[in-house]
């Protein structure tokens, strides 16, 4: 389902995306078009991008082409999905020890909708940090590869 939503493919999209979209959700997915379970994370974010259109903006960015900000957020699992709101990076409570970006595919197509809700919601008053309304079983772990330096 990645053919479905729009791709960026040089660190010039991404900037010029991240200054230019405004008063929505910026929906960052890093990862590879032939992965699987990136393949099971586009399937739903294009299930969903109609219905949170007024909401949010969803490109995926191929981490092979724009390593700078691959470095950049730590991405060391795919797929990881950052978000953004009016350029501002917005952070998300999961539970786990990085707020900056979600790793794994969501479980169900609500779970992403209703973490857009609250991004929507909190960015709106100014936040830039909501706790995540998904879950928490439905929340992938995983470990982090700087942890205990």
């Amino acid at each position: 389902m990645s053919f479905l939503l729009p791709k960026l493919s040089s660190k010039r999209e991404v900037d010029q995306a991240i200054k230019t979209v405004a008063e929505k959700v910026l929906v960052l997915r890093f990862g590879r078009d032939n992965d699987a379970v990136c393949l099971q994370l586009d399937d739903i974010l294009a299930k969903t991008s109609h219905d949170l259109s007024k909401m949010a903006v969803i490109y995926l960015v191929d981490v092979n082409k724009v390593p700078v900000y691959t470095q950049y957020f730590d991405i060391s699992y795919i797929p990881s999905t950052v978000f953004f709101f009016n350029g501002q990076h917005m952070k998300v409570d999961y539970g786990s020890p990085d707020h900056t970006k979600f790793v794994g595919s969501f479980k169900t197509k609500q779970d992403f909708i209703d973490l857009i809700e609250v991004i929507y919601r909190g960015a709106m008053r100014g936040k830039l940090i909501v706790r995540s309304p998904i879950d928490p079983s439905n929340i992938p772990k995983y470990d982090l590869l700087y942890q205990g330096i």
